[in-house]
């Protein structure tokens, strides 16, 4: 079966993950490239287009001129929801990157879409796909863990603010680490805990670094008149079972405890972490021990005869789950959750009490 696709957003996650990782999934065709920058539509195309492609500039112009199985939403926050709805009314199942939404509202209306035309519908998490974390989803769902009651959801980076694009932006992005890379240790977190009814949320928003002239930065200082997010944000999580999660999200912080998209796990049997590497703790026999996984050696594959590249693994995961007519691997439900967390930090630290979900 070949699966036609079409992309909306033709920039950097589309070029760094979704386009190269297509291309090496052998039922998949590009057949159509849109972004409000042409050029960038055009470089797409010839790099990964089929020799009949078309470039547009206008998502309408892509969805009412071709037949798409598959569109894959990777623009700016603020026009998730409203690509993706328009993707599956015009017949075509969506894979939009992280996060699902500006807002739960938002998100809530994409899940509405997808069971009013029956569509499928799934985000870009892909670190779900690292090896590390399939062995670790496994080790919880095998329940060596026991009850998993308090987690911590780690993204902290030291200086790296990203400074193309509108990742500084609030109105087209909804926020800063928090919701670009919290939302991955986030994710990573709720699935290992396989818990996604939360019960109230305190979090606190930083704007303490991001004014700095001339910082050091991973990729060069960044303008401060533009920097208008967060430059860090921090959220406690009580789940409706009393469970617990703290989740640190940075950019810019004077922190040397540095790690991202990891999570920290502790439960009635168990404990985990990947601080270095993955590492699994507990006790037996009156003694206590730890246990290092050796990641090189190969984990659980969601299917057969692939390698460990997660971009290519979640691709190549999602076009199975749409040829096969099964359920992608983040659901859409899932990362709703998501979504209403983060939202509730920001409100909560908007107006300094707790937000009950």
């Amino acid at each position: 079966m070949t699966v036609k696709v079409g992309i909306i957003g033709c920039g950097g996650i589309a070029k760094g993950k979704h386009l190269p990782a297509l291309a090496q999934v052998e039922e998949v065709e590009m057949v159509a490239f849109c972004d409000i920058l042409v050029e960038r539509a055009e470089e797409a195309k010839e790099m990964y287009g089929t020799t009949e492609a078309k470039v547009y500039t206008d998502y309408k112009e892509l969805l009412a001129e071709n037949e798409l199985d598959v569109v894959h939403v990777l623009t700016p926050n603020s026009s998730h929801a409203e690509l993706s709805i328009a993707a599956m009314e015009a017949g075509s199942h969506v894979m939009c990157e992280k996060p699902m939404a500006k807002t739960s509202e938002e998100a809530r209306e994409m899940i509405a879409a997808s069971n009013r035309t029956g569509k499928k519908l799934t985000i870009g998490y892909q670190n779900r796909f690292r090896t590390d974390s399939r062995y670790l989803h496994e080790v919880c769902e095998e329940g060596e863990l026991g009850e998993i009651y308090s987690a911590k959801a780690h993204a902290i980076r030291r200086r790296a603010v990203p400074t193309w694009g509108v990742f500084l932006d609030e109105e087209a992005q909804g926020g800063g680490p928090l919701i670009d890379i919290g939302t991955h240790a986030l994710d990573l977190t709720l699935w290992m805990m396989n818990n996604y009814k939360p019960k109230y949320v305190v979090g606190k928003t930083y704007h303490e670094l991001s004014q700095t002239k001339n910082a050091a930065n991973a990729w060069g200082p960044w303008d401060p008149e533009k920097f208008t997010v967060e430059d860090s944000a921090f959220g406690f999580i009580v789940m409706e079972n009393g469970a617990t999660i703290y989740l640190e999200s940075s950019w810019a912080l004077n922190s040397l405890d540095v790690k991202e998209a990891k999570t920290t796990l502790m439960g009635t049997k168990g404990g985990a972490d990947m601080n270095d590497g993955l590492s699994i703790n507990g006790e037996a026999h009156g003694l206590l021990f730890e246990k290092k996984v050796e990641l090189e050696t190969g984990g659980v594959d969601f299917y057969d005869g692939t390698g460990e590249d997660p971009a290519l693994l979640e691709a190549q995961s999602w076009i199975d789950a749409v040829i096969n007519d099964t359920e992608p691997v983040v659901k859409p439900e899932e990362a709703l959750v998501v979504t209403e967390i983060l939202e509730a930090i920001y409100k909560s630290s908007a107006n300094g009490e707790p937000v009950y979900l």
